[in-house]
C-alpha cells in the first residue's frame, strides 16, 4: 500500500512515505500497551482532560496550517477545510469537558450498595478514511483518550501528512509517549494488530468491504467493533416546503465536501410532479453554476474529487446509469482541466433496475426523484441497503417529525440536511454499520461497564436467611 500525498487539484505526487516495518509496529503496540497499563488508565480525569484540551488548543492555534494540509491532500475547499479543523477541536474539547460527568459511577436503586463503573479496556485500533481526515480522528481520540484507553490509528493512504499532523497534536502537551500513534501499515499488519490480545477493540469508518473485513476478524477474536460505513441519504421535500431555502439546503447537503460524505443528501425526493419540476429546475441552475478551480481559492465552488480512482469510478457509475436509462440533467462528465474534477451532475429517471438505484455515489452527483405522495417518498427513502441518515423538509414540524420517524436510519433531521456535531450521536443501521460515535453514546462504546456490589459484613449467602 503506497502512502502518498497526491494533490487532486493537479494530479501531481507531492510526497511519499514508507510503510512501517514489523519491528516498528511491534514497538508501537508494545509502547501503547505499556503506557495504558502503567500510566494513562491511572491518570485522573482532570489530568487526561488537560492533555486533550491542550491538543485542541494546539489545533486551533495552527488552524490554517492544518486546513491547508486537508486541501493539499484530498482537495477539500479551503473554507470547508477550516471548518473541519474547528469541528475537530470542538470534539476534543467536548470530551475533555464532559468526561467527568460521563464517568460518574451509576448507583442501582433496586440494589443498595451496587454501582456500575465505567472503566477503560486498553488499546483501541482505528481504521479511518480520507474524506474528513481530522474529524474522523477526533471522533476516536476524544472519547477514547478521556475514558483512559489509548489509540493506534491506521489512516487512509492518501492523507499521510494530515495523519501525522494530527498525531503531532499530542506532542508537547503533557501526554505520555504512546497514548496516540499513527501508523503507515499494510492490510496484513492491520490484521495482525486485530489478532493481537493487547488490542481490545477496533473501529472503522469507511466502505462496506473494509468494515466487513475488520468486523469479521474482530469477531473471530471476540473483540468489540464499531462500524461507520456507507450511506445513501434521502432528502424528502414535502408539498409545503418553502422552495428557495429548501433548494439551498439540498445543494449544501449534496455538495458539501464535493459530495464526498457518507451522510451527504445523495437522493432528492420531491412530492408532487409539478413541484418536482420546479425543484429540478432550481437544482439544475445551482449545480450548473458551480465553478471548478483551485480549492485553495475562496472563490472556487467545485473542488476535485479525492483521487484519480475516485474520479474514474464515479464516471463509470454515471455511464452505467445512463446505459440503464437514467437521464443526465446537467453535468455527467469530467471537467476539462488538470486534476481529478467531475462535473456537478444531476441524474433522474432512475428505475429500480438501474444499478445506481441502490449504489452509493460518492462525489458531486445527485439522484433526483419525483413521487406522488408522502407514503411513496418514505418507501423510496427506505429502498436502500443503507440506513445512515436522512432529512425531511416541510413547513409542518409535527408532520416532519412523523415522517422522519419512519425513515430507517440512525439519524434523521427535519428542515436540515444530515449533519454532525459533538453532542449529536452519529451512526447508522443496515449496511451503514453499527455502534455510535460522538455524544455520550460514543463515549461508551469501548468501555467496561463494571458492576461493583457491596453487601454488609456478615451477610448470608444468597437464599440463606440470616437466622440460619
Amino acid at each position: 500500500m503506497a502512502y502518498q500525498t497526491i494533490n487532486p487539484a493537479t494530479g501531481q505526487v507531492v510526497k511519499t512515505f514508507p510503510e512501517i516495518s514489523d519491528a516498528e509496529l511491534e514497538a508501537t503496540l508494545d509502547r501503547a500497551h505499556t503506557v495504558y497499563q502503567s500510566e494513562w488508565r491511572h491518570r485522573s480525569i482532570a489530568e487526561r482532560a488537560k492533555v486533550v484540551s491542550r491538543a485542541a488548543a494546539k489545533l486551533r492555534a495552527n488552524a490554517e496550517h492544518y486546513a491547508q494540509l486537508l486541501t493539499l491532500e484530498m482537495g477539500k475547499l479551503i473554507a470547508q477545510a477550516r471548518g473541519e479543523v474547528s469541528l475537530a477541536a470542538d470534539i476534543l474539547d467536548y470530551y475533555a469537558k464532559r468526561a467527568e460527568r460521563y464517568l460518574q459511577p451509576q448507583p442501582i436503586p433496586e440494589a443498595p450498595g451496587s454501582i456500575v463503573e465505567t472503566r477503560p479496556i486498553g488499546v483501541i485500533l482505528g481504521v479511518e478514511p480520507w474524506n474528513f481526515p481530522y474529524y474522523q480522528l477526533a471522533r476516536v481520540a476524544g472519547p477514547q483518550l478521556m475514558v483512559g484507553n489509548v489509540v493506534i490509528i491506521k489512516h487512509a493512504s492518501s492523507v499521510p501528512q494530515s495523519a501525522e499532523a494530527f498525531a503531532d497534536l499530542f506532542d508537547g502537551v503533557g501526554a505520555p509517549a504512546g497514548i496516540y500513534a499513527n501508523i503507515f501499515a499494510s492490510f496484513d499488519q492491520v490484521g495482525r494488530l486485530i489478532d493481537d490480545p493487547r488490542v481490545r477493540g477496533a473501529t472503522v469508518t469507511g466502505s462496506e468491504r473494509a468494515g466487513a473485513s475488520v468486523a469479521e476478524r474482530a469477531g473471530r477474536n471476540l473483540k468489540k467493533s464499531v462500524m461507520e460505513l456507507g450511506g445513501s441519504d434521502a432528502l424528502i421535500v414535502l408539498e409545503d416546503a418553502p422552495v428557495e431555502p429548501t433548494l439551498d439546503n439540498a445543494l449544501w447537503g449534496r455538495m458539501n465536501n464535493t459530495g464526498q460524505s457518507c451522510v451527504a443528501s445523495k437522493r432528492i425526493i420531491v412530492v408532487g410532479r409539478e413541484r418536482a419540476q420546479v425543484f429540478l429546475d432550481g437544482l439544475t441552475a445551482r449545480m450548473g453554476a458551480l465553478k471548478a478551480g483551485d480549492p485553495t481559492d475562496d472563490a472556487t465552488t467545485l473542488g476535485p474529487v479525492s483521487s484519480e480512482n475516485a474520479m474514474k469510478g464515479l464516471l463509470h457509475q454515471i455511464e452505467l446509469a445512463k446505459q440503464a436509462g437514467a437521464r443526465v440533467v446537467v453535468g455527467g462528465g469530467r471537467v476539462n482541466r488538470p486534476g481529478f474534477y467531475v462535473e456537478a451532475t444531476i441524474l433522474t429517471d432512475i428505475m429500480k433496475e438501474n444499478p445506481i438505484f441502490t449504489q452509493e455515489l460518492f462525489g458531486p452527483v445527485m439522484s433526483f426523484y419525483a413521487v406522488e405522495s408522502e407514503e411513496e417518498a418514505i418507501t423510496l427513502a427506505n429502498a436502500t441497503p443503507f440506513g445512515l441518515g436522512g432529512s425531511v423538509f416541510t413547513a409542518d414540524l409535527d408532520r416532519g417529525r412523523r415522517v422522519a420517524e419512519q425513515i430507517d436510519s440512525g439519524m434523521a433531521f427535519v428542515n436540515h440536511p444530515t449533519w454532525t456535531a459533538p453532542e449529536l450521536p452519529f451512526g447508522g443501521v443496515k449496511n451503514s454499520g453499527y455502534g455510535r460515535e460522538l455524544s455520550e453514546l460514543g463515549f461508551g462504546e469501548f468501555v467496561n461497564r463494571k458492576l461493583v456490589a457491596v453487601s454488609p459484613v456478615g451477610s448470608p449467602p444468597p437464599g440463606v436467611s440470616a437466622a440460619g
